[in-house]
């Protein structure tokens, strides 16, 4: 197996290099080819090294980690394997969120020797199988599992409500083509929307809207973008990206590396 690199992203640097010391003492062969301070670093080391591995700290300055793994799975290149992610965090209640987003392994703080070997040991398995299967497989199959664990015990919403100055627009679920994600914004596209109509917005976050709709109509393409599954006419793959196409519309929507797995052909 050739020698792993890794990336660590921790804002306290006591910790980094307590870590890194800890990983050199476990996996001696393991090369630390960058340190990260905040998120906007970690993203920009992470994509110019393109390690194997990411140690992310979940809480750090300017972007937190979770953010940190879609943007690097968005923007990594299509000629390389996608890193494993490895999360270390004092809180246990982003869990789920980092398993969403490719996660091979959860460790909380303070990181135990012990815990970590546990740690080391299954990245190594995951390197080397590496040849035998591909990493966005292992990464599909990841995502497949905790879609069909994170089930909402609620019903799925069947209206939205979208306020525009002082009057507030009651629109069907099934009107909604996609959601898009816009600052602190989620913007709503319906297929009955008129020239001259306001822009539909809501303040709800895309991560928090996911779990309260139909999820085997909404399709999260992307940290940006939620489609309806009923609006997407084909998928086309252009420079190694899956573009969505929508019926009776002239915009494509990007599918990122992470949900790339929902269109394979049947």
């Amino acid at each position: 197996m050739n020698q792993a690199t890794a990336l660590i992203a921790e804002d306290e640097p006591v910790l980094a290099e307590a870590l890194s010391r800890q990983l050199h003492k476990l996996w001696p062969d393991l090369q630390v080819v960058g340190m990260a301070s905040d998120g906007f670093q970690a993203r920009e080391v992470a994509l110019a090294q393109t390690p194997d591995i990411l140690f992310l700290d979940i809480h750090m300055p300017g972007t937190n980690g979770l953010e940190v793994a879609e943007q690097v799975i968005d923007e990594w290149p299509v000629e390389r394997p996608l890193p494993w992610m490895v999360y270390i965090t004092a809180f246990d209640e982003y869990a789920v969120a980092a398993f969403e987003r490719a996660a091979v392994d959860y460790v909380l703080k303070p990181v135990r020797p012990e815990r970590l070997a546990i740690t080391c040991l299954r990245l190594q398995a995951l390197l080397s199988q590496r040849q035998g299967a591909a990493n966005d497989d292992v990464v599909a199959s990841n995502l497949l599992s905790l879609r069909t664990q994170v089930t909402p015990h609620q019903e799925p919403l069947r209206v939205l409500q979208a306020a525009v100055g002082a009057s507030v627009y009651v629109i069907a679920i099934e009107d909604v083509i996609y959601f898009e994600a816009a600052d602190k914004y989620v913007r709503i596209i319906t297929s009955n929307r008129t020239a001259g109509q306001p822009e539909m917005l809501i303040r709800t976050p895309l991560r928090e809207l996911m779990p309260r709709l139909d999820q085997s109509l909404f399709w999260q393409i992307h940290r940006g973008h939620v489609v309806n599954v009923r609006a997407v006419e084909r998928i086309s793959r252009q420079q190694q990206r899956l573009r969505v196409h929508l019926r009776g519309r002239t915009e494509t929507l990007d599918v990122s590396r992470m949900y790339a797995h929902l269109f394979k052909a049947m």
